[in-house]
């Protein structure tokens, strides 16, 4: 019989004698079940992991924002819902396809071949996102190793400011009395006359916070325009070097290693946060600062705008990183019977959870920062870019021992960030490797260390003088819309092509029966209510599209086309392959679209002994290679 068994890396034993090779390969352990493609060390390197690339820095920078913009805690009710109506759904859907056929985001589309096009624009969406994402943990690294001083550069207006920098609000000009008579002079006037303005009455002058400009003048160097290139910030160019440094090393042995890693990276930030959130809680101001937040009244009326609960459902979506491969890459890694379905309430409840805990970290020393200025909170708050690198350290250069607490904060976003980098590189080294596994399981590290170094040098553009406006160029289109059509195609695809039934029939193929009742809140969202939110923002998002712009800084009309370039490069692939698929096909054109949508033959678990009846007539994944782009098959004699 054991002419005829299969090999061991598509059986659940652990045999050493059916290994295809004996080169001991770094990513795979005999404790594995998948000895082929390798299986998480431990389910806590998985959870951490996932964890990891849902919580970023959307959560800190974004989520309190939109919060505070949207009628305070009563935003929390939009949200939970669109958690329970789109995130979580399209987030279990992507967990436990991964994890059914043990497959990246590629290849995972031999369940419906017609649309695999979809996850080739999930990979080059998630390339184009990779780029400039480490551009922005470039950017901690600068302000963390700029922290190492006794005093921060930007807290005060050092020689490389101009005369509109100023800690404090400058009077420009006010109303006073002057021999009985009022008269309105400018603050010159007003302080050598030695009078004093009546309360009401002062206009002030346009000033910038010291952080603001230096965030533009020494840490950007920012050019005018993306016009005006410059040339490469060559500190920003380390920093970014040592990012994707970081990275390779971390990656070199796939998740045997990142999933180590993650005990850290994942967990140290909640320290830093909750460390920030106590000194927070012990300023002055700071009870204005989250009063902003929540609002002591929460402004139900709000919900009554359409714009909420689009915020809702916009933030619910991107900060589960859901339909961008990452999901279904990690999950693939998975043992086939886990427990998928409590992972993922798990990591989508920890996420959600996150994101209003850091609000509170992040409003109580805004609400110091606007206390010690003597503005309103509404004047100091901000989201993005201007949050992490202008609002935050401004506030926090007020307190005492201020670089602690400056260092505390950016090795925070560095690590927030780090984790969600690890889980887009390992999308597409899973690619890869499944498209060629006996190349990645002899030449993993340099592969890996490749796709580093090649992503490194493509995002020196976003390190030059005008580099933040491609950054902001490529956030603004990549990942915005080829996101939201990838996951419309992708539930659509898996529920009324596919089918939803059938679908279910795999997931408990992996969990075990349930009744009727549990599937049924599933069933609502999948078959109904999560596509038509999604094709909801989808639209949304079309009707109400604006040009790009970096604050005040329009962008040229040759940029604005070079953003559209970039996501039609993403999304072109769906119909093209689609086209080849039914090209290659055999039959009259009906016959071949019905071809294309029927599984290929090499669908189902990647082991044979999970596959059971119903996948009996599976043909076994080795043999059989998918050329993703191209062709249907390629078969090759073992």
């Amino acid at each position: 019989m054991g002419m005829l068994s299969l090999p061991g890396f598509l059986s659940c034993g652990k045999k050493k004698d059916f290994s295809l090779s004996n080169e001991k390969d770094a990513h795979t352990s005999d404790s594995d079940e998948n000895l082929e493609r390798g299986n998480w060390s431990s389910k806590g390197d998985y959870l951490l992991s996932m964890v990891g690339y849902a919580v970023g820095l959307g959560n800190v920078w974004r989520f309190p924002y939109l919060t505070y913009q949207n009628g305070g805690g009563a935003f929390l009710i939009p949200y939970t819902l669109m958690l329970a109506l789109a995130g979580l759904p399209l987030f279990f859907m992507e967990c436990s396809l991964g994890q059914f056929a043990s497959l990246g985001p590629i290849s995972i589309w031999r369940i419906l071949p017609l649309f695999q096009g979809v996850g080739i624009t999930m990979v080059i969406i998630s390339t184009f996102v990779a780029i400039y994402y480490n551009v922005i943990i470039a950017y901690a690294l600068y302000y963390l190793f700029a922290s190492f001083q006794k005093v921060l550069p930007w807290s005060e207006c050092f020689s490389w400011a101009d005369e509109f920098c100023s800690k404090t609000r400058l009077v420009s000009d006010c109303n006073a009395t002057l021999d009985g008579e009022i008269i309105h002079a400018n603050y010159s006037f007003i302080t050598s006359n030695n009078l004093t303005c009546m309360n009401g009455t002062m206009n002030y002058k346009p000033v910038q916070f010291p952080s603001e400009q230096y965030w533009n003048k020494v840490a950007l160097q920012r050019s005018s325009g993306l016009d005006e290139t410059g040339d490469i910030v060559w500190y920003l160019a380390l920093c970014l070097l040592l990012s994707w440094m970081i990275v390779g090393a971390v990656l070199f042995k796939g998740i045997k290693s990142s999933g180590k890693v993650v005990y850290f990276t994942a967990l140290f930030p909640y320290v830093i946060l909750l460390i920030l959130l106590v000194r927070g809680a012990t300023l002055e101001g700071a009870l204005d600062g989250i009063e902003y937040y929540i609002g002591r009244q929460s402004n139900i009326t709000k919900l009554m705008e359409a714009e909420v609960w689009k915020d809702a459902a916009t933030q619910i979506f991107y900060s589960l990183s859901v339909a961008w491969g990452g999901l279904v890459a990690l999950s693939s890694y998975n043992k086939f019977h886990n427990n998928c379905y409590s992972d993922a309430i798990l990591v989508c409840v920890t996420n959600c959870l996150t994101s209003v805990f850091a609000g509170f970290a992040i409003f109580s020393i805004l609400g110091h920062m606007a206390f010690v200025s003597e503005r309103p909170v509404s004047e100091v708050v901000d989201s993005g870019f201007d949050l992490a690198f202008v609002a935050y350290p401004e506030a926090l250069s007020r307190l005492p021992v201020s670089p602690l607490w400056s260092f505390l904060f950016f090795f925070m976003l560095l690590l927030l960030g780090l984790d969600s980098q690890f889980a887009t590189i390992e999308t597409l080294t899973t690619t890869i490797q499944d498209i060629y596994p006996e190349v990645m399981k002899k030449l993993r590290m340099p592969i890996t260390l490749g796709v580093c170094i090649l992503l490194f040098f493509l995002g020196l553009i976003c390190v030059t003088q005008a580099g933040i406006y491609w950054v902001n160029l490529i956030d603004h289109f990549c990942a915005g819309w080829g996101i939201l059509i990838a996951a419309v195609l992708e539930i659509t695809g898996i529920v009324y092509i596919y089918g939803g039934n059938r679908f279910i029939e795999d997931i408990e193929m992996m969990i075990g029966k349930k009744s009727c009742l549990f599937w049924l809140w599933w069933r609502m969202c999948w078959f109904f209510i999560t596509p038509v939110l999604l094709m909801a923002i989808l639209i949304w998002s079309l009707v109400t599209f604006s040009p790009p712009t970096y604050g005040s800084v329009l962008y040229p009309t040759w940029g604005t086309a070079v953003g559209w370039c970039m996501i039609i490069f993403c999304v072109i692939w769906i119909p093209i392959v689609a086209i080849l698929k039914i090209v290659k096909a055999e039959g009259n054109l009906c016959r071949r679209i019905v071809s294309c949508c029927r599984p290929a033959a090499n669908w189902g678990p990647y082991l044979e002994c999970n596959r059971g009846e119903r996948y009996s007539h599976v043909v076994d994944p080795k043999k059989e290679h998918e050329i993703p782009t191209v062709s249907g098959f390629v078969y090759t004699q073992q």
